[in-house]
């Protein structure tokens, strides 16, 4: 019988239970002691009065903690709702009071933001955990939480086609929707991994580094690597050299991290002296790598591939294979081996190749739906296809191409930046009348945030771009700000009143048809 997900690591430690599943720091957890250690989160879990179907949020840095709770919901039932870092307290009291969360579990050093969150409007959290640190009042330190759950076999009532996750994702609303993922979209995610050219296996190592709250931190190998019953080095956040150095010691065979990730590593000035010979595989995604990050890591006899995924596939969609990574630069390659694609025009008839038109795709990792939107859900799936967003083209290899995004999304160090969200907190500065917000290129970081606004007359003095950056974050995560801002007279729209964003890219960002290219 298949458990779901977190039978997963119970099968690995009857299997060869001796294996290690993660490393952190100078500690090893074979899969023998995490199956019995999610096993006792199962349990204290279920002692706080969670059942099958509660959701459990988790504010967590990559660490084994938020996999042990994970997996520990999982044995459950339980939905997992993992939540950006880097948002603010109201963006993560929205999700919480959205999710219906029952149970919080957060990071010392993220105290404050979660604290913030509980008061916001809707939040009806019932039981807090701080992990990292000493409980405070009304919380339960996770050491504690953890000695109270019984060390015993747990084995739930988990359905393959039972909810694991709610994996927010910004939406055209401003708001972010709530994006479920099943035990088997986990599943067929992570049998598309292993049908890749190079594939995973039990030997192999990676470290986990891209953000676990973030669908490709875990989707692209932590998941499929516990699947396998291979290794997880984790790492709390990204830092250049100490990754190399884990990299290095522990003698990853495979490693995944966005583009902004592998430019930094690129530019640590004794790269050389890492050695990296037992890399057989590195993986970009969230946007397209720079060919010469590709070539630093060719030259030194590293494969690189790139994977194009969202939050709603689990993620992988397509993989652009080693062999063809340079030759098709700029595609997104191939759909993944259970994966269907189609390009059609916006009567969702199927368009020639080489034709430009919304990507659709269907998959036994395709979500089931956004949580509590029916309308969106509906939206996504007509015709029994998953309608992406994306605008692209498929050539007679089959090789994908996207042009543009038909949500406007920006994509700045693999984080999902939607303007509306942006341009919804900037009409709420009493000196703006108008505003917009559109993507430029970023030799660093792929696309930068830029704002363009029209100052409001009655307000008096023409706010300063210092003062609406600060606006902006004292409202959003860091990463969705505007790193500049114009103030114009006026913004340009066509007969209809619609927005000409092109020309606002072109004058603003100096993009050649108001087109970011990925």
């Amino acid at each position: 019988m298949d458990r779901g997900i977190g039978h997963w690591v119970t099968r690995r430690a009857f299997l060869h239970g001796e294996r290690t599943a993660f490393v952190s720091g100078d500690d090893h957890y074979s899969y023998t002691d995490v199956d019995r250690r999610t096993d006792q989160v199962a349990s204290a879990l279920r002692d706080l009065g969670v059942r099958k179907g509660d959701r459990v949020a988790v504010l967590l840095v990559n660490s084994v903690e938020f996999m042990e709770l994970l997996l520990g919901c999982a044995k459950i039932g339980a939905i997992t709702v993992p939540i950006n870092v880097r948002l603010a307290g109201p963006e993560i009291g929205y999700i919480l009071a959205d999710s219906g969360a029952d149970v919080f579990a957060f990071h010392e050093p993220l105290a404050d933001g979660a604290v913030a969150a509980l008061a916001e409007p809707g939040v009806r959290v019932r039981h807090r955990i701080r992990v990292w640190g000493p409980a405070r009042d009304g919380e339960i330190g996770y050491d504690a939480f953890l000695s109270g759950g019984a060390a015993e076999p747990f084995h739930g009532d988990v359905d393959g086609s039972d909810v694991a996750f709610i994996m927010y994702t910004s939406g055209t609303t401003g708001r972010p929707k709530g994006a479920m993922l099943t035990h088997d979209n986990l599943l067929w995610n992570a049998v598309n991994v292993l049908g890749t050219a190079h594939g995973l296996r039990g030997s192999d190592v990676t470290v986990a580094v891209a953000p676990m709250f973030h669908i490709g931190g875990l989707g692209v190998h932590t998941l499929p690597l516990l699947y396998a019953g291979g290794t997880s080095v984790i790492l709390p956040s990204f830092d250049p050299v100490g990754t190399l150095k884990a990299m290095a010691e522990s003698r990853a065979t495979v490693q995944f991290m966005v583009p902004a990730m592998w430019s930094a590593l690129t530019r640590v000035p004794d790269f050389d002296s890492y050695d990296l010979s037992a890399l057989k595989l590195a993986m970009g995604g969230g946007s397209p790598v720079p060919l010469t990050v590709i070539d630093f890591m060719q030259q030194r006899g590293v494969p690189f591939s790139e994977g194009f995924g969202m939050t709603e596939t689990a993620p992988l969609v397509s993989i652009l294979e080693t062999d063809h990574v340079t030759a098709k630069a700029g595609s997104i390659g191939r759909v993944a081996v259970h994966v269907d694609a189609r390009i059609v025009d916006p009567d969702d008839r199927d368009l020639p190749p080489d034709t430009v038109g919304e990507l659709l795709v269907r998959g036994r990792n395709v979500f089931v739906g956004y949580w509590m939107k029916p309308a969106a859900t509906a939206e996504a799936f007509r015709s029994g296809w998953f309608h992406t967003g994306d605008l692209g083209r498929i050539d007679p290899e089959g090789f994908i191409t996207l042009v543009d995004r038909k949500k406007d999304m920006i994509i700045s160090g693999g984080e999902n930046v939607y303007p509306i969200e942006v341009e919804q907190v900037l009409f709420q500065h009493p000196g703006v009348l108008d505003a917009a917000v559109v993507g430029g290129p970023d030799e660093k970081w792929g696309e930068r945030v830029v704002a363009v606004v029209v100052a409001d007359p009655a307000a008096g003095a023409e706010p300063a771009a210092e003062d609406l950056i600060a606006w902006c974050r004292d409202r959003l995560a860091h990463f969705k700000c505007p790193r500049e801002v114009h103030l114009v007279a006026e913004l340009p729209r066509n007969a209809t009143g619609k927005l000409l964003k092109t020309e606002l890219r072109k004058r603003f960002t100096g993009v050649e048809g108001g087109v970011v290219q990925r």
